[in-house]
């Protein structure tokens, strides 16, 4: 086994003036720490799908205390619903990750998150990594790695897109977050079947699932997509806590921040991107396309009611896009009207 430094999370040469909220957040993770561990509760490596190209790839996982469990039961399956927001993050935790048979040891950030790239060369495809702590089980990890001749690839939106969340009604958005599991979450009719086209018809691209959504609801999410037959990709979240100079963290940034990185990442791979007229993707997404032209082959947005499709025409938002981009833009309420819309335009 060989031990890989360049793994290891950089430190900033001038650390940062941490944020009143994010050290009275760490005073609080810290006294729940203590009186978990008391309570008996073990690390637990919540792993996350990860993905790379050529020479590198980026890992994501979760550190959490949890139940000792009976041999051979996954502890992480059975954090659900509001359970996934209280379960204890573990800060600081050093962190062994194997990948190809060599050893990479890294770090959790303050909310017990892993999000690192390794400097690793793996051929394109799906491949399984391993993941632990210390003090945690072996778990395992999917990562693609896309290979470098793709030249398209998928990024989609998650609530109102793949799953209807109904985000716009906040009370009932916060029952779908935090009570509900996957059974009770109802897939966008179509969409699921658009995507799957789309990956037989472009073999090797990457779909990447990118949501305002927190690192708590992963499991569940990713459940959700595989239940409902969503092509395989992985999950960019974020983490809902203040940071070391705000008192919340910036789900708008995030996607942008995001999408800015995917674009550097991948600089030849022109993305199909999913969102809904319901928040901020239709801003986001023309942003991103007047920024990286070279790098977006279509923006598809998913009216969220068929009322709100027949009275904006189908395509009257789609010309106002248009006008001197040169990027197709298609509405429709769900994916059979996106799939017709796109083979009209030739990216189907």
């Amino acid at each position: 086994m060989v031990l890989t430094p360049k793994a290891v999370n950089p430190a900033s040469a001038a650390e940062p003036i941490i944020h009143f909220a994010a050290r009275l957040e760490d005073s609080f993770h810290n006294f729940r720490e203590k009186r978990a561990r008391k309570r008996g509760l073990t690390p637990i490596v919540v792993p996350y799908t990860g993905y790379g190209g050529p020479g590198w790839v980026r890992v994501l996982c979760r550190v959490l205390l949890a139940k000792p469990a009976a041999d051979g039961d996954a502890r992480n399956t059975s954090i659900r619903g509001w359970r996934s927001f209280t379960s204890v993050p573990v800060n600081d935790v050093a962190v062994t990750i194997v990948i190809d048979g060599a050893e990479h040891r890294v770090t959790a950030d303050r909310g017990g998150v892993v999000d690192v790239r390794v400097d690793v060369d793996l051929s394109p495809g799906w491949h399984e990594i391993t993941i632990r702590t210390d003090d945690s089980d072996i778990v395992t990890a999917p990562v693609f790695i896309v290979d470098d001749s793709v030249r398209f690839g998928i990024i989609s939106d998650v609530d109102d897109t793949v799953m209807v969340t109904a985000l716009p009604r906040p009370f009932l958005a916060a029952w779908n977050t935090f009570v509900l599991d996957e059974h009770a979450r109802r897939p966008v009719p179509g969409m699921a079947v658009l995507y799957e086209r789309l990956t037989r018809d472009h073999p090797g691209a990457p779909v990447v699932y990118l949501s305002t959504g927190a690192w708590n609801v992963a499991p569940t999410l990713t459940r959700f997509l595989s239940r409902n037959l969503y092509p395989a990709g992985p999950l960019l979240l974020t983490d809902w806590g203040p940071t070391h100079d705000r008192w919340f963290r910036s789900g708008t940034d995030h996607k942008r921040d995001t999408l800015a990185r995917l674009a550097r990442e991948f600089p030849d791979v022109r993305w199909l991107l999913f969102g809904d007229d319901g928040q901020h993707d239709e801003e986001l997404y023309g942003a991103f396309n007047e920024s990286h032209p070279a790098n977006v082959s279509a923006v598809a947005i998913r009216q969220l009611s068929t009322s709100e499709a027949v009275l904006a025409g189908g395509r009257s938002k789609a010309e106002e896009h248009e006008n001197g981009s040169g990027i197709p833009w298609v509405y429709a309420p769900d994916g059979a009207g996106l799939a017709e819309l796109l083979e009209g335009i030739g990216r189907v």
